[in-house]
């Protein structure tokens, strides 16, 4: 057993690593192509500073963990795929068969073969993809100008005793300085109580907002007289919040591009403060789940090993795992919009297409297997 192992996982794993680099390699292409046109601009914050090829190199380098990420599944299930069907065609896993090796014993190898891509899937999705995301879109914000969440920018909010506030970061440099800052501090009946808007700012490593540029403007309303308004206008403004520079990142960032712990936190947060989490809860729950797919596309290619054919070319079977791969991240796609539309619970609207997917691997397999 230990032999047939070793030969499955040698094989097996020589494929996925030439397919995933095929993949890789075709990515970077693309990533370096969109970044052609900004090549050779300066920044508009450090006229100096111009961005070059190496520069450009560098930051599709930084994205390269992400994409590792999303294509570890795909690229699980065209590799094994292709080992397999060349077994079937080759008559390998017919001797295999014969030399002891049943369907379940089959399925067995593939479920701990699958755990390890499981284990892979996971470091590199929660650890190391978010560390290099986070750090290309802060080293590309240091030639754009700004690292931002969208026109709007990242909102965030905060609740204390007496009252709450909303907080907007329009956006962030590469050297973590926020930018468009305004803060809106509102009394338990909903009533304004202070306004501050600030060019810029940072947060220091006690968590104070050190703001520059400030204009505050605070209301007086004791419900008999008018509301008054008070502006002033200070060059610095230490503003003491709870929002670390964490959350502030982290609102900035893409919820696929943050790790489980990040999302979890968020969704936290969020929750405390009441505000609408299920956009982060789908994309925590679709994180726990994601790693568990290597095992279905290796469920799913087990089939293949039993097709009986001994001759003709194997690229049709291959396209039919791509194109099997390519509907299981549409599925994943559609149900989190749906998820979100319908207000599903979070955990199903993540786990039914890996669900789905398991049971008609399972089908096909015990079709092909058991009663053929």
């Amino acid at each position: 057993m230990n032999v047939l192992k070793r030969l499955i996982y040698k094989e097996v794993f020589l494929a996925v690593g030439l397919v995933l680099l095929a993949f890789l390699s075709l990515f970077f292409f693309f990533d370096f192509i969109d970044e052609l046109g900004a090549i050779g601009h300066a920044s508009p914050t450090q006229p100096d500073l111009i961005y070059q090829v190496p520069h450009a190199l560098l930051f599709c380098a930084l994205l390269v963990p992400m994409h590792l990420y999303e294509l570890l599944p795909i690229s699980v299930l065209i590799g094994s795929v292709l080992v397999f069907a060349r077994f079937a065609q080759s008559s390998e896993f017919t001797i295999l068969r014969t030399s002891g090796l049943d369907p379940w014993q089959a399925l067995r190898l593939l479920g701990q073969l699958g755990l390890a891509f499981v284990v892979l899937t996971y470091v590199t999705g929660d650890h190391v993809a978010p560390m290099a995301g986070k750090a290309a879109q802060l080293y590309k914000a240091r030639f754009d100008g700004l690292a931002s969440a969208g026109p709007v920018g990242a909102w965030l909010r905060e609740k204390r005793p007496s009252s709450q506030v909303t907080v907007n970061v329009q956006a962030m440099t590469g050297n973590d300085q926020l930018q468009g800052i305004r803060v809106l501090e509102f009394d338990a009946k909903g009533k304004l109580l202070r306004r501050i808007q600030a060019a810029s700012g940072e947060i220091d490593a006690q968590g104070v907002w050190r703001l520059t540029d400030v204009e505050q403007m605070s209301v007086r309303n004791d419900g008999v007289h008018p509301p008054q308004m008070h502006t002033q206008h200070q060059p610095t403004l230490d503003w003491d919040t709870t929002l670390t520079a964490e959350m502030v990142s982290v609102a900035l960032l893409k919820p696929e591009r943050m790790s489980t712990s990040d999302l979890w936190n968020y969704v936290r947060h969020l929750d405390a403060n009441g505000q609408s989490a299920q956009r982060y809860e789908i994309e925590f729950w679709r994180k726990v789940f994601y790693p568990l797919s290597c095992v279905v596309m290796l469920v799913l290619a087990l089939p293949f090993a039993y097709l009986h054919f001994r001759s003709g070319s194997i690229a049709g079977y291959v396209f039919i795992g791509v194109m099997v791969g390519i509907s299981f991240f549409l599925l994943n796609e559609v149900f989190g919009f749906l998820g979100r539309l319908h207000q599903w619970w979070p955990w199903l609207t993540a786990a039914v297409p890996s669900l789905l997917y398991t049971l008609a691997s399972l089908t096909a397999f015990g079709w092909l297997v058991l009663r053929r």
